[in-house]
Formats: structure tokens, sequence, C-alpha cells
């Protein structure tokens, strides 16, 4: 596989600084927010601050749950949980999640329920979708989170569903493209399954999934490829500016499309793909690799590194968003010291309460911790102490 592979570049980072800190974004913000039997939470609503928000208590209290309850207003599921029906509260067989965002200075009522054996429902302005894929991008929201690491750890499909979260929020075309894939890549191995058991092989039923694979998979690709130069360099600048240019990074697109296209892959993998009965080449296993000094950041990079190299991708990833829709995402931040020192937690804060960011929500464990730490920056804050008593 060809990588694309930009290096740090200090002189066009400043460029790029001077023309994202001038450019101004429409804003989204959740008004408020209500919760009835979402994971341990029995019954818990808010009202929240435009700017900057805090849910502050022990660990295991409930802090992480109140920002997926956020994440799913925004993407119809959950970020830690992707079977709904184990997002439901021990002991009941429902839960809802009501938020009214201010969006463009108009409201949008959004509600996402689930009923045990049910289907989920997802509602805006009271309005029922037909597909949950609709409600893709209209509340454009990042979130960091200590479970960032499997973007790292595990394989190459965590990684590939990054990129796809972030296109697919700005390119309906890309998400159905997309969806459609997935559904051909199921149905051909189940062809190849098939044609295993009964000891047969029909080439003409094969070759009309590569004819349609290969036509959805060249602008997938394309649009992938646009992404990530699109994308490098706002993570050298975070990063950059994350860890005062100590270290330097790379960050890979690996494809088998940029040596041969579909076509071609699938004749010449057509025996090994009889053989595995599966589909063993395609977009589907496209990857990113990350890299600290030209060396796997998997292998060779500290917690610390890692963390903040997660971090400027994250931010990059707000930043991009924004730069493309023209709205300035909500941001996220779930448990803000883990793997990092105050010194770095600060100079995050510092520069996500500037007017390039919207709403933020952080969660953190310790309260006078967190209240220090925004009492030095000149932003309206709330902190929300988050107890047993009041779930």
């Amino acid at each position: 596989m060809l990588p694309i592979n930009i290096f740090n570049n200090l002189q066009p980072i400043k460029k790029f600084h001077l023309e994202i800190s001038k450019k101004k974004a429409f804003s989204v913000y959740l008004k408020n927010l209500s919760l009835i039997h979402f994971k341990n939470i029995n019954d818990y609503s808010f009202h929240f601050q435009k700017k900057i928000n805090c849910f502050v208590g022990k660990n295991g209290i409930g802090k992480t749950n109140i920002l997926d309850a956020i994440y799913y207003l925004s993407y119809g599921k959950s970020y830690f949980n992707p079977i709904a029906s184990q997002n439901i509260q021990h002991g009941t067989d429902f839960f809802v999640i009501d938020g009214t965002f201010i969006k463009d200075d108009k409201e949008e009522h959004i509600v996402c329920s689930l009923k045990k054996g049910q289907k989920k429902v997802l509602k805006r302005n009271g309005k029922n979708y037909d597909r949950i894929s609709d409600h893709f991008g209209l509340i454009p929201l990042v979130i960091i989170s200590p479970s960032d690491a499997d973007l790292i750890t595990e394989g190459s499909e965590t990684r590939r569903k990054f990129i796809d979260s972030v296109v697919s929020q700005l390119d309906s075309n890309y998400l159905q493209h997309l969806i459609q894939y997935q559904k051909l890549i199921s149905q051909r191995n189940a062809l190849l399954k098939y044609f295993a058991l009964n000891h047969t092989f029909d080439s003409t039923t094969l070759e009309v999934y590569n004819e349609q694979l290969t036509q959805l998979a060249e602008p997938i690709f394309k649009k992938r490829k646009e992404f990530i130069n699109d994308f490098l360099p706002i993570f050298n600048y975070y990063h950059q500016l994350i860890t005062n240019q100590r270290d330097q990074v790379q960050l890979n697109y690996e494809s088998q499309l940029f040596e041969k296209g579909m076509d071609i892959l699938f004749e010449e993998n057509l025996s090994k793909d009889r053989v595995l009965q599966y589909t063993s080449v395609g977009i589907h296993k496209d990857d990113l690799s990350f890299e600290l000094e030209n060396h796997p950041i998997k292998k060779f990079g500290s917690q610390g590194q890692q963390k903040s190299f997660l971090i400027a991708l994250k931010l990059a990833q707000f930043e991009f968003l924004k730069k493309q829709s023209g709205v300035a995402p909500i941001l996220l931040f779930d448990d803000i010291f883990d793997k990092l020192d105050e010194d770095r937690v600060r100079k995050i804060i510092e520069l996500v309460h500037q007017d390039t960011f919207g709403q933020l929500f952080i969660s953190d464990t310790h309260a006078e911790r967190t209240e220090n730490l925004l009492k030095s920056i000149q932003q309206d804050y709330e902190i929300f102490k988050i107890d047993k008593e009041r779930e």
C-alpha cells in the first residue's frame, strides 16, 4: 500500500493558524438535556451554559454517560456501546434522551428513545426519521475520551470508522455510498461461502458484485484521499501546539487502491478469496498508520505521547468540520486529566476556550482541580456535581 505522508513544517503552520483564527463560524449549542433510564442514570435534567460545562464526581458515578447521551443526540448511537439495548438502565425496559439545541438561532429539539424489543426511534422537532443516517451531520460534535486509545491499539476498522465518521458528517452521498458498499461486501462474502459449501462457482454472478463494488469504491477512495490531504496540516498544527514542537509525528493513509483499481484487485485475488471465503481486497481494508519519528506510535510512544497524538487528532477533526461546514461543533472532553499533566491540560483549555471554539463539556473526578483551572480563563462556566443521591 502506498501512503500519503505529510511531515511537520513550522512555516505553513504559522500561516494556517492565521487563517483559522480569523474564521467566523455559526454556533450550535445544547441548551438543555433530560435523561430517563439511560445507562446508570435514572432521571436527570440539565440547563447548560453556552460556553463551558463541567461534570465532576467520583469514577463510575455517571459523568461519562452524560457525555455519551449528548453524543447520542448528535450521532443517533452511543460512542461507547454500539448495542443499543445495553444502554437501557438495569431493571427498566426503555430509555429516553431529550435535548434542545440552538443552531443558527433556531431551536432543534432532538429525542432519541428505545424500548426493549422495539426499534430505536429518533425524532427531530417531533418528526420521526425514516433513516437515522439522515440525521447525521445536523448537530456537529467531537468527543475526546480515554477510549480513543482504541484508535492506536485496535485494528484498521477502528481507524477507518474515524475517517468515515468525519467525512459522513459533511457528505451524505459519501455515507450512502459507504452503506451500499458494506452491504454489497456482505453479499459477496455470503456468495463466496455458498460456492465453497456447495462446491460450485458462478463467475457471472460474482462479476455483477465486482462491478458494483468497483463503481462505489472509486468515489469513496477519492473522498478519503481528499480528506487526508486537507486534514494533515490541521493535525500537524495542533500537535505542535500541544507538544511545543517536541515530537515529529506522521499520519499516513494506506490503501490498496493507490497501486491498482478494484477490478484488477478482484481479478488477481479471486483464487485467494475463494479459499478464504471472504473479500480480501478493497477499500474496506484501508488503514491509517500513526507514527512517532517514523516508528509506530503504538510500540514506541509513551502514554503521554499517545494521548497528545489523539487529542491533536480530535482537535483537528473539530477544526476540519468547522472549516468545511461553517459551524463550530460541540466538543466533549471526557476525563480531561487522563495521562496528561496539569500544564498540558491548561494549554488545551486555554486553546479550546477561544472564540474559534464553541460549546465545551468536560468531565473530571476532582471538582476543586477543575474549578481552579477554569478560574484562570475569562469564560462563563458551570460545574455540575454528579452524585448517587441525584441519580
